[in-house]
């Protein structure tokens, strides 16, 4: 044999070889088809489970939306003083409640503007001959200023009325009853003054009170607090900043209670109504549904996407939701309509996507849903099918600890 014609030889049997492996190749992937993976399947056994019909019922029909959810309150919370950061009590995530401390500034010069205020009225009220705690005089004449004065006035008039008579008598010459009239002029008028002042140092007591007030309102502005319950969305400040008044420090999002806003197609304009109880589902809790009210209906079509906006309230009182979430709501209607259930317990969830296995011929075939409403029975929960299923069609349930697979045999 020439050298060409072994060379041709070994050529055919590595190509036999490769075209044998290849066919066992694609016999076992054949094989594979329908086999859960991570472990081997014994295609003669068969897997017991129960199986449950999907049910035509009578229902109202339920007005489809999508939409998000959005924070009821989003603050931006800012600095009401002036003064270098010396201490951040939180950062982005943390939960706040009201009154909560998140920023503080240093507040020596605030308490210095405090002291200095206090002095003040000190001051004041010293001139006015009252207490510390003692309200403003409401009568002057029990002002020891005034009374002084009332003093001095009641002496005056005293001496004019002896000059007076005295000068009637032709006892004391008319200079002399001139003197004593203009004392008690002076003294007159030097009382009217004392109540004068009296007035003024009440309204500088009240002045002085009013910026000692806001002097320690100051102080206690120091502190940054949270103005409700909630959690910090994002930071603003640095350790160390200087801080001016209204300089951002923090963001607060409120997430006890968030707003639903949908998105409702306007054929159902006529049919949803305020007060309406809303459920929604989020994909991060694809088996839990959470329910609202319909607190407000916009009056106006959006013209080019042909819906109308309605918005709910959802409570969150375990913060499961987060404003930006996508949601799908189900508002209910007056339209009564035929609709497909099955139990909660028979759908399948794996990322973002629903499915049953559905009992055909002795096996079963993993299909496709979309699910709607739940309603709550004496059986369990109950969930509407809006596509992928018929009333009539057999759905497996599989006891604890077996693992169902798409083209399984089964027997029950």
């Amino acid at each position: 044999m020439s050298n060409n014609e072994v060379k041709y030889q070994r050529t055919r049997e590595t190509r036999s070889i490769f075209v044998f492996m290849l066919g066992v190749g694609i016999t076992i992937t054949g094989c594979s088809k329908g086999v859960p993976s991570g472990g081997r399947v014994n295609a003669s056994a068969t897997i017991r489970i129960e199986s449950v019909t999907a049910r035509e019922e009578t229902s109202p029909r339920r007005v489809e939306a999508v939409g998000s959810l959005l924070a009821v309150d989003e603050s931006t919370i800012s600095s009401q003083v002036e003064g270098p950061v010396t201490q951040i009590a939180v950062d982005v995530g943390d939960v706040m409640k009201e009154g909560q401390v998140m920023v503080s500034i240093d507040p020596t010069e605030l308490q210095y503007a405090v002291e200095t205020q206090r002095a003040a009225v000190r001051q004041v009220r010293a001139q006015l001959g009252i207490g510390p705690d003692d309200p403003p005089p409401s009568d002057p004449s029990k002002v020891a200023l005034v009374q002084r004065a009332a003093a001095d006035l009641f002496d005056a008039k005293q001496k004019f009325d002896r000059a007076q008579a005295l000068f009637e008598a032709q006892l004391i010459s008319p200079e002399d009853r001139d003197s004593a009239s203009a004392r008690y002029d002076n003294a007159r008028a030097s009382r009217d003054l004392a109540i004068q002042q009296v007035d003024q140092l009440v309204g500088q007591l009240q002045s002085s009170e009013a910026m000692r007030r806001l002097a320690e309102k100051k102080v206690a502005d120091a502190s940054i607090r949270a103005p409700f319950n909630g959690a910090v969305k994002e930071r603003k400040v640095n350790l160390g900043e200087y801080l001016k008044v209204q300089s951002p420090v923090m963001v607060l999002v409120r997430m006890d209670q968030l707003r639903a806003r949908l998105e409702v197609p306007e054929k159902w304009a006529g049919a949803v109504h305020t007060g309406a109880t809303v459920d929604i589902h989020v994909g991060a809790y694809p088996n839990e549904a959470f329910q609202g009210k319909v607190t407000r209906i916009n009056p106006a079509v959006n013209p080019d996407s042909r819906t109308f906006e309605v918005e709910a309230m959802i409570p969150n009182p375990e913060s499961k939701l987060k404003p930006g979430f996508f949601v799908q709501g189900s508002l209910p209607s007056d339209v009564e309509e035929k609709i497909v259930t099955i139990p909660q317990d028979a759908i399948k969830y794996v990322f973002g996507t629903y499915s049953v296995f559905v009992v055909n011929g002795g096996r079963l075939a993993e299909r496709t849903i979309k699910p709607g409403a739940e309603n709550q029975t004496p059986q369990g929960i109950r969930v509407e099918v809006i596509e992928g299923l018929r009333a009539g069609e057999r759905i497996a349930m599989a006891p604890a600890g077996t693992t169902l697979y798409d083209g399984a045999p089964v027997h029950e």
